[in-house]
């Protein structure tokens, strides 16, 4: 992967988001987790809304299974003799996110990463963020912008007049006519998690489950959501009924480049 990009070559293949930021350093959070398993991100979302976790009866452990056999790992030291309660659920949660995306594959990681820094210095990767790095290693995707808007549905606000709501005009004109091949990889990412698209197309867009979700607008107030958000697990991005095209423009715009900070992302 390293000599690949080193030579300018393109790879065939996407990689998940987390194993970028891995390659650039970048630290990980929740919603990376949301995008390897959502059912484990919602389950530990949970926690937090309970009234007594301790009712879970829950230990610092985590469970793996191999070849058939079920076994315990310790996520802290000692993790089988620590209970879980609402005082150091937060600990218990970042220890679940530490486990899951860094330890559970470290072997793994550390072998890939001493061989991609062996060919591409890891101080050279430090003008990237982690959108960019997938766009230099997998190249810019071909859109097919009639199969994009065909293959999209509309809820919200939006569900009633679909593709014939202004807003939705307006948003379809702005990433046709002013967003430039990049810039709509970047939506795509934004949106969807990666900027892959399907060799069949739209049509069979899939979510992080492995299931088909189409791209999805969803309309929302202005006043409750300034700018659009991603909803990366649905394909969904939500999208405020401006009142005119250039504030469109420019809140998408701003949204789709200050995505790799988190912003506008849940």
């Amino acid at each position: 992967m390293g000599r690949a990009l080193f030579d300018r070559q393109l790879i065939n293949g996407h990689m998940v988001r987390h194993m970028y930021k891995h390659l650039l350093g970048w630290p990980i959070t929740f919603e990376d987790l949301e995008l390897d398993d959502e059912d484990y991100y919602q389950s530990l979302k949970k926690l937090t809304k309970m009234d007594d976790v301790s009712n879970m009866c829950l230990d610092f452990t985590a469970t793996e299974e191999h070849l058939g056999v079920r076994h315990e790992v310790d996520l802290v030291e000692n993790g089988a003799m620590k209970e879980v309660t609402n005082d150091n659920v937060s600990e218990y949660l970042e220890a679940n996110l530490k486990y899951r995306m860094l330890d559970r594959t470290k072997p793994q990681m550390t072998e890939l990463l001493l061989g991609f820094y062996d060919v591409v210095p890891e101080p050279a990767l430090t003008v990237f963020d982690f959108q960019e790095l997938e766009l230099l290693l997998c190249g810019l995707p071909e859109i097919d912008m009639q199969d994009w808007e065909d293959n999209t549905v509309y809820s919200g606000l939006f569900e009633s007049k679909g593709k014939r709501e202004q807003v939705v005009t307006w948003f379809w004109e702005v990433v046709r006519d002013d967003f430039d091949q990049e810039m709509k990889a970047r939506l795509l990412q934004f949106v969807t998690g990666t900027s892959g698209v399907p060799s069949r197309g739209f049509s069979v867009l899939q979510g992080n489950d492995g299931n088909v979700k189409k791209f999805s607008i969803h309309g929302v107030q202005e006043s409750s959501f300034p700018y659009p958000r991603a909803h990366t697990c649905f394909n969904r991005i939500d999208l405020p009924n401006y009142t005119s095209k250039k504030q469109l423009r420019e809140k998408l715009k701003a949204a789709v480049t200050l995505s790799a900070v988190g912003f506008g992302i849940e």
